[in-house]
């Protein structure tokens, strides 16, 4: 394998002013933590490790289907053959063009027992996660850490990123109080385009490169959203942290403590019962949004939809019953996947 000098594989990038030599030496050296390497996630992974950032630890629970490769930039056809884990099969494409950085992948389910581990080591958290909870979990670990994070989505033509740097801006919680109710969009029931993802994740990706090298006075302070289709453009003032808000004025860290995490539990033979707290679901509104992806059926009591191998029973109240699996894992990502988190 031919080995290239540093400063011939990063050259173009050392003649932009803003990073230079001794900017590389800074992504060289730094190490991230991408959570979730789905759609903003992969893309994340994949400018970043070609940026020359040194150390990236992927973490993710799913693996690659061939849906995902409409907009998952890392994975091909033989890795949803293979059905890999989506971490493994992004460290061994980074490996292939950029053998010189360290990609350590991790198959897990971020969770507040194994956060800390997770997470040690790492100057700056990238979220390509595609849940709330997760952020949340995310948003309470940095802020109590002092830690910088990047919040970034994508769904249909819409795609949104926050950088959080606690003490200095807004974080998660004093933008979105509280976590979404009910059902809403997911890239499962309303599609995505590309386009959006990797806009989002090239704005993110950006972001981390300036906040590695050093460049805080360009670094936007602002909730950046934008609609790709309807050429339509937000930004909300993320300047300061909120005084009143939980996390990072009160320092009430409920989702780090596990509090704002759905009770999962083995329900019977092969199912797995998750247990949501205070989220009305409206049946026919998600039988709808189901029906293009299985068999579905509802009446004002419980909503059954059917996708091989598995079942979901939901109830009005959130609470769902996967058959299929007593991996809770699997649950977590399947509910999510299907009816948001």
């Amino acid at each position: 394998m031919t080995s290239l000098e540093p400063d011939e594989r990063y050259s173009r990038q050392i003649l932009f002013r803003g990073i230079g030599a001794d900017g590389q030496r800074k992504l060289t050296a730094s190490r991230i933590t991408i959570v979730g390497c789905g759609a903003t996630g992969s893309v994340l992974a994949s400018l970043l490790a070609r940026a020359g950032v040194g150390t990236i630890r992927i973490i993710d629970r799913d693996y690659v289907e061939p849906s995902n490769l409409q907009r998952q930039s890392l994975f091909d056809e033989a890795d949803a053959a293979e059905s890999l884990p989506k971490a493994i099969a992004a460290a061994r494409k980074i490996a292939a063009f950029n053998s010189e950085i360290v990609v350590e992948p991790h198959v897990a389910d971020l969770i507040p027992a194994n956060i800390g581990a997770l997470f040690e080591g790492a100057r700056l958290i990238l979220d390509g996660t595609d849940n709330f909870e997760t952020r949340y979990l995310i948003n309470d670990f940095a802020v109590k850490n002092s830690l910088p994070w990047i919040y970034t989505a994508a769904v249909g033509s819409y795609g949104v990123t926050l950088n959080v740097l606690p003490g200095k801006t807004s974080c998660l919680a004093c933008i979105f109080a509280d976590p979404p109710q009910g059902t809403f969009e997911t890239c499962e029931t309303a599609g995505i385009l590309n386009s959006a993802v990797n806009l989002a994740a090239s704005i993110a990706a950006t972001e981390a490169v300036k906040l590695i090298v050093g460049a805080d006075q360009w670094l936007r302070r602002t909730l950046l959203s934008f609609d790709v289709w309807r050429n339509e453009r937000a930004e909300v003032a993320a300047d300061k942290p909120r005084p009143d808000c939980r996390v990072c004025g009160e320092h009430v860290f409920a989702h780090l403590a596990g509090e704002g995490r759905p009770h999962i539990t083995l329900c019977g033979r092969n199912s797995v019962q998750i247990h949501e707290r205070q989220r009305p679901v409206d049946l026919a509104e998600m039988s709808e949004r189901l029906k293009p992806l299985g068999t579905v059926r509802h009446n004002d009591f419980v909503l059954k939809f059917w996708q091989e191998p598995y079942e979901m029973t939901l109830f009005p109240d959130g609470r769902a019953i996967i058959k299929g699996t007593t991996d809770k894992t699997v649950a977590r990502s399947l509910y999510a996947r299907y009816v948001g988190s």
